[in-house]
């Protein structure tokens, strides 16, 4: 190699590390400017708000909103508007713990609160603000999670999961949204299991973050018979395999037998040291839920959920998903009852 070529060589070595150093300087400062404004815009939203309290008038708040803002956007543009401006103050009444606000700014853009504001629970947006920022979810993702309502089927699938179980809650979901499969009126299992595969990045992102895909059909030779799970994952968040079967119908109660087996050999010959116990995922196209119930599937690590081929339109999707959860906590509360009347007969 000649002295030129060595040169030009370390030459753009150099030149390569340098502008990593100057990308990374770049991004470090965009996201403490972002967690700075959006920090600002909070504090201006929490003044204004006291500053409304502390006037007994209500023909003041109106107007002052109206005053002010006008003159910051005189004095410093379009981020304080009057809309803008409303925003900050529902910002600052939606978040009122500013402890928990700081680490959020950090890694959440003022686009992911706008996003956040307009949700009608605080549990809604919290988790949401979360998992944008566990899964790495940009405004256009999040957006799209809100719109296939992930909180409220995360609920729905919370409820089969009893008060110890706390490490597996916001991990599933019920239903399971498949729409990006493409699939038609009739379809068998297996065109189910391909579609997935083909589809794998979608599907793991509707799992959720953490979901690694391991194998198809995995076989398993129990007294000398051959039986196949159709899908393995791996969970890295829950150190746990996570054992997923397809089913077109119906939920049946012998599916439970079915998945106890895969889990039971699944801990006896594939988990590894420092795993917790195999958990079991039955995606059926219907759920029995008095059935699931009654088999008390949470006790022997088995979730049931629902998977739906096409998404409904958002009116029928929220009221559909609003009566799921209805019937999901009556039935807790029943159980609850049920146990309560049980101690007190011991008692007696």
């Amino acid at each position: 190699m000649s002295d030129v070529q060595k040169f030009d060589l370390e030459s753009d070595k150099l030149v390569q590390d340098l502008s990593t150093l100057i990308e990374e300087s770049k991004q470090h400062v965009a996201r403490v400017a972002n967690s700075a404004l959006t920090l600002l815009f909070w504090h201006v939203g929490k003044r204004i708000n006291e500053e409304i309290l502390n006037n007994e008038r209500a023909q003041y708040g109106k107007q002052i909103v109206v005053t002010v803002s006008r003159q910051l956007e005189m004095k410093y543009g379009r981020n304080f508007t009057e809309k803008n401006v409303r925003r900050m103050m529902q910002f600052s009444s939606d978040f009122q713990d500013f402890e928990i606000v700081v680490p959020l700014a950090r890694q959440l853009t003022w686009s992911h609160f706008l996003a956040l504001i307009p949700l009608k629970s605080v549990e809604a947006k919290l988790y949401y603000a979360q998992h944008s920022i566990e899964q790495n979810w940009g405004k256009r993702e999040l957006r799209n999670q809100i719109s296939r309502k992930a909180f409220e089927r995360a609920e729905i699938a919370n409820t089969q999961f009893s008060a110890d179980q706390t490490d597996l809650l916001n991990t599933f979901k019920d239903p399971y949204m498949l729409d990006f499969l493409n699939l038609k009126n009739t379809y068998l299992e297996q065109d189910l299991e391909r579609a997935i595969l083909q589809e794998l990045e979608s599907f793991i992102l509707e799992l959720g973050k953490g979901f690694a895909f391991m194998e198809r059909q995995k076989r398993m030779i129990i007294d000398g018979d051959d039986f196949y799970l159709d899908l393995l994952f791996y969970n890295r968040n829950l150190k746990r395999l996570v054992a997923i079967e397809l089913k077109i119908g119906k939920f049946e109660a012998a599916h439970k037998g079915q998945m106890e087996l895969y889990l039971k050999w699944l801990n006896k010959y594939e988990k590894q040291e420092g795993e917790k116990e195999p958990i079991g995922l039955i995606l059926c196209a219907e759920s029995n839920k008095e059935q699931i119930e009654l088999l008390e599937m949470h006790k022997d690590g088995i979730m049931v959920a629902e998977f739906w081929t096409a998404l409904p339109p958002k009116a029928a999707l929220e009221a559909k998903l609003h009566q799921l959860l209805i019937e999901a906590k009556e039935r807790i509360a029943r159980n609850k009852g049920f146990e309560l009347g049980n101690d007190l007969n011991n008692e007696k």
